[in-house]
């Protein structure tokens, strides 16, 4: 009995916990990193997301007002019930 409660109070920590996963994406010789744009968006229980859903490079750039892009960067945070994918433009 003892053990069937350590492995379900194992299984829910577990279930409970989340991750979050970042990286560059792209890096160019552009050198002004004056500007910063974020472009993201949820995605519920692991499938359900927006209809108009976008965290592309492009949106970020000109939501940041950027014209020439030195860094890319991307984050994905997941959680047990929503995640978040966010891509982070740098440049001027």
């Amino acid at each position: 009995m003892k053990k069937i409660k350590y492995t379900m109070g194992v299984a829910l920590i577990a279930l409970m916990t989340s991750c979050s996963i970042s990286g560059p994406l792209l890096v160019t010789d552009n050198k002004a990193m004056e500007k910063r744009g974020e472009a993201s968006y949820n995605i519920y229980l692991g499938f359900i997301r927006p209809m108009r859903a976008d965290a592309s490079i492009q949106t970020a750039a000109k939501n940041g007002n950027i014209t020439k892009v030195a860094t890319v960067d991307r984050k994905i945070y997941g959680g047990l019930f929503k995640s978040t994918i966010t891509t982070t433009v740098t440049g001027s």
